[in-house]
């Protein structure tokens, strides 16, 4: 009997903690159907509330869940996007998403780089800066289209653009860390260029290997359940053996699901059945995120956050603005793509801090910039995001 009181003295936080987020979630759903904020952002907001910057509401083990739901739902998210990279799809938007791409991630760093030396930053911290600003945050604006019900041509064009963003932001952001340790007389820059293709062709490289036996038994053993479960055990393996691998998992899970959806042309029936069961992982991962923002990180924001927060903002729309134009792309997209896309969460905090360890000197500047900045991005983002969206008219009435 002692024993028994023990294990459910244990277990029944824990089912009450998830109980109570899921009721949170399905308010947010509810509430977010009738007034203008995203369900996204207002399960940041809850966490946020009943995190330890406020209420601290949440039991300590919580924290040992965000990791691993992290994982499990950015892997679900690449692999959905990854869905919609179908050829036919890249063949309409290949060279207008990868000229957009391409050109608001360089202008984004450009502006924030140039920025931040004007500012009285220095070089080393200006560029690594710069190297972190283009990064975006999939899995809110995923969700803000996924709930908004959007499609069409913008809407598969910003699909295509934050599943290919952090590919760039990757690279650009180890180039000119490379740079900054040069100009430090740090060494080792050959090995970070390495270790940034080794991330990216690898994560492609893995994604490709998983994707093609996975197109081929898809749908032949049967409808439903078997369906789920062989869509879960193969999107999980890439992100596990990804992780393992210390390749990009997220990218690695886009390419997978850009490989299913070109080879299994038979049914697209593993896409429904993550689509069906990814709701759940994203209140959880949503709301453990928001509990993980610290408001006390805004009052350390100052003329550089500011300068980091105005110029991020505008050189993701003048990015667009120019690639839209030379990509061919008509003008309700290029004029409302840069605001759909200013979301930004977890890998430009895990690009923070790989630049806090290389350069432990800048901690007390960079540290402070990115997660003050990200508490307003990924609150205002997904705002954006939606009005963007509506802008563009591909939300239902």
């Amino acid at each position: 009997m002692e024993h028994a009181a023990q294990n459910a003295a244990q277990v029944a936080p824990m089912l009450i903690t998830i109980g109570a987020i899921f009721i949170a979630g399905l308010l947010a759903d509810l509430i977010g159907r009738r007034t203008p904020l995203p369900r996204v952002t207002l399960l940041l907001l809850a966490g946020v509330l009943v995190g330890p910057s406020v209420l601290d509401l949440l039991p300590p083990f919580t924290e040992r869940w965000f990791p691993v739901l992290t994982n499990i739902a950015l892997a679900m998210v690449g692999f959905l996007i990854g869905g919609q990279l179908t050829p036919n799809a890249l063949r309409k938007l290949g060279r207008r998403v990868l000229v957009l791409s391409a050109s608001k991630v360089l202008l984004a760093s450009l502006f924030v780089g140039v920025g931040l030396l004007l500012a009285g930053a220095g070089l080393q911290a200006a560029l690594l800066l710069a190297g972190i600003a283009p990064a975006t945050a999939p899995a809110a604006t995923f969700d803000v289209v996924h709930e908004s019900g959007a499609d069409g041509e913008f809407t598969q064009t910003l699909l295509g653009l934050v599943a290919i963003d952090d590919a760039w932001g990757i690279m650009i952001f180890t180039v000119l860390l490379s740079i900054a340790q040069a100009l430090a007389g740090a060494g080792g820059e050959s090995g970070e260029l390495l270790g940034a293709l080794w991330e990216l062709t690898g994560a492609v490289a893995l994604g490709a290997l998983l994707g093609l036996p996975m197109a081929w038994l898809t749908g032949r053993v049967r409808e439903g359940e078997p369906t789920q479960a062989e869509a879960l055990g193969f999107v999980m393996l890439c992100s596990g053996l990804a992780l393992w691998l210390e390749v990009s998992y997220l990218l690695a899970c886009v390419t997978l699901g850009a490989v299913v959806a070109s080879r299994a042309k038979h049914h697209s029936r593993p896409f429904h059945a993550i689509e069906g069961i990814e709701w759940p992982y994203l209140i959880l991962f949503f709301l453990l995120a928001g509990a993980a923002l610290e408001l006390g990180s805004l009052q350390a924001v100052g003329l550089i956050g500011a300068v980091y927060i105005l110029l991020r903002s505008a050189g993701l729309y003048a990015g667009a603005q120019l690639g839209g134009r030379l990509g061919g792309a008509p003008p309700r997209i290029y004029h409302w793509i840069g605001f759909a896309v200013l979301p930004q969460a977890g890998v430009a905090l895990g690009l923070a801090l790989v630049a806090a360890q290389s350069f432990p000197a800048l901690e007390s500047l960079i540290l402070p910039t990115v997660f003050g900045s990200t508490v307003l991005f990924e609150l205002l983002g997904p705002v954006a995001t939606r009005f963007a969206l509506r802008r563009a008219g591909e939300v239902p009435a």
